[in-house]
């Protein structure tokens, strides 16, 4: 589930960013630009994994994210509410989920860097019933918390090549639960589609290419995986998701540069059911099936990226991407992704 603009809730780590306001920067990784640094030679907000640094050098990164799906699709086509509620008692309404994320990057050699993130998630579903009554479930806790190492392969002038090797630790939760017109008060398992973890360790393997000609240009590609290994303590397993993307971006000013980004991904249905969740809930609402979550997407986004050159900014940067579907087809009825929106703020030392 993954991860637009809200207020990050982990306050020491924004007092730890703002104390490195005061640091005086060292040598970075970035990709000079005259006297300055580029603001172009990072990925848009939206990709992670995406540049090594150098020997001893150390990366903070703040990043927010938000997602918000509204109304149902199944196959390639949109369902009305009435089209959901002639086969389910319930039918999901909307949902938004907001994410904030810390990550730390660490460079032992040229060749290698180390990569950790953590998130906490807050998610929130509305739905009505056949007799008009509406609620909204809400989750909110930590993320499964990952770690990757970045792998230089293959240099060759504007072109760079790493391997992306990763694994995600099961440190959300599965066991999120809320009350609902059904649960007379009382609080219940929620669908997965609102629990904040897999429950399982997963594999994250990914190859990144990036091309850096001048100041002006830069752009790349990146292919990426989740593969789910064994089941978890609910005795399911969701799905593995593959995921491309490919981005180009243009300097237009000393510190400022616009991305532009296509993306796609798909993923599988869940194998197993929730132990948790009564086997009358497939037939009652359609996020308790867990044959009904697998789908494929197409995203297009637009960013704008800013780097500090002077005074107390300098190195800094900060990011904003926005993103919308331009294809969607979902084993559903399922929720379509309408809009989302990462910002981000990256600092090296």
């Amino acid at each position: 589930m993954i991860p637009y603009l809200s207020v990050c809730r982990l306050p020491s780590v924004l007092s730890l960013a703002a104390a490195t306001l005061f640091v005086v920067p060292v040598a970075s990784a970035d990709m000079p630009m005259g006297n300055g640094l580029s603001p172009n030679s990072h990925a848009p907000a939206g990709v992670m994994g995406d540049h090594l640094h150098r020997a001893g050098e150390y990366m903070l990164s703040l990043r927010t994210m938000r997602m918000e799906m509204d109304g149902n699709r199944k196959g390639g086509s949109n369902l009305s509410t009435g089209d959901v509620l002639g086969d389910y008692m319930v039918a999901p309404l909307k949902m938004t989920m907001d994410m904030q994320m810390v990550g730390l990057m660490v460079a032992p050699s040229n060749d290698l860097t180390l990569m950790a993130m953590a998130g906490y998630i807050d998610l929130e579903m509305k739905h009505v019933t056949r007799t008009g009554a509406r609620f909204t479930t809400r989750a909110s806790g930590f993320s499964d918390v990952s770690l990757t190492g970045l792998y230089r392969l293959w240099d060759h002038g504007a072109h760079h090549l790493h391997l992306n090797a990763g694994v995600s630790l099961p440190t959300g939760s599965i066991d999120s639960e809320d009350n609902t017109p059904l649960s007379a008060g009382a609080n219940v398992q929620l669908p997965y589609a609102m629990q904040l973890g897999s429950g399982t360790w997963d594999l994250l393997p990914g190859i990144t290419w990036r091309y850096t000609p001048d100041g002006e240009w830069s752009g790349g590609a990146q292919a990426s995986a989740v593969i789910r290994t064994g089941e978890n303590s609910h005795d399911y397993t969701l799905g593995d998701r593959f995921n491309a993307t490919g981005w180009i971006a243009r300097r237009v000013g000393s510190s400022i540069s616009l991305s532009a980004r296509i993306s796609a991904a798909t993923w599988g249905d869940i194998s197993g059911a929730d132990d948790e969740l009564p086997a009358a809930m497939i037939n009652i609402v359609p996020t308790a099936d867990p044959d009904r979550r697998a789908g494929t997407e197409a995203m297009l986004h637009l960013g704008l990226n800013w780097v500090g050159q002077h005074g107390l900014l300098h190195g800094h940067r900060f990011a904003v991407e926005a993103g919308a579907p331009v294809y969607q087809r979902l084993d559903g009825p399922q929720l379509r992704n309408r809009w989302q929106m990462a910002g981000s703020w990256q600092y090296a030392f």
